[in-house]
């Protein structure tokens, strides 16, 4: 009461952001998205949209699918997003450079009955740079695995994994981030590129 709230978002962007993920969502047949437009030099959310929604104006027929802000609230697998910290990581600690190679390209990693393939193979090897370039899940894998795994937990652990963004909204989700001990070669090689966390 008698304090004023400034906004970060930015009503174009938010229509936008809203009709784009609207739109996205019933070309891909899902269930539901979220969508969240960051400014990378301050932090400030320029958009947060969720659908399904519901027009403020209009409250009839509402379901808690509308109401929810699955931004929020649901947990999501980071995927790709996790190899610029697995590589920074393992450039941190000077087990490789930018241009070391990682993979042979075209190949794939079997650990116990599990076998990691990068979605778009390359031909020919790859070096650290290009694991973040071509997305390569192989070369990922393979990076961590070279790392000990508790440095890894506590690089996931500082970024902020496994805890709740401490946003002041109710319903906030917190991050799942088992303890390193618990972590199979295979988990730590999916965590990654952003599986299983």
């Amino acid at each position: 009461d008698g304090r004023d709230l400034t906004l970060s978002i930015d009503g174009k962007i938010q229509s936008l952001a809203y009709s784009t993920l609207k739109a996205a969502v019933e070309e891909n047949r899902a269930k539901a998205g979220a969508l969240v437009a960051i400014d990378v030099r301050t932090g400030e959310i320029l958009a947060l949209a969720n659908y399904p929604s519901f027009n403020p104006n209009n409250r009839a027929k509402l379901t808690g699918a509308q109401l929810r802000n699955r931004a929020i609230t649901d947990l999501f697998e980071p995927g790709s997003t996790l190899k610029p910290f697995t590589v920074a990581l393992a450039l941190e600690q000077g087990r490789v450079t930018a241009k070391s190679v990682v993979s042979a390209g075209n190949d794939s990693l079997r650990i116990a009955r599990y076998t990691i393939h990068d979605p778009h193979p390359e031909k020919g090897a790859i070096n650290v740079a290009q694991v973040i370039q071509k997305s390569s899940n192989v070369g990922a894998a393979k990076l961590a695995l070279s790392l000990p795994r508790e440095d890894l937990w506590d690089l996931f652990s500082r970024a902020g994994f496994g805890a709740a963004p401490q946003l002041g909204f109710p319903g906030e989700a917190i991050g799942k981030l088992r303890p390193a001990a618990s972590w199979r070669p295979v988990e730590q090689a999916t965590m990654s590129y952003g599986h299983g966390i």
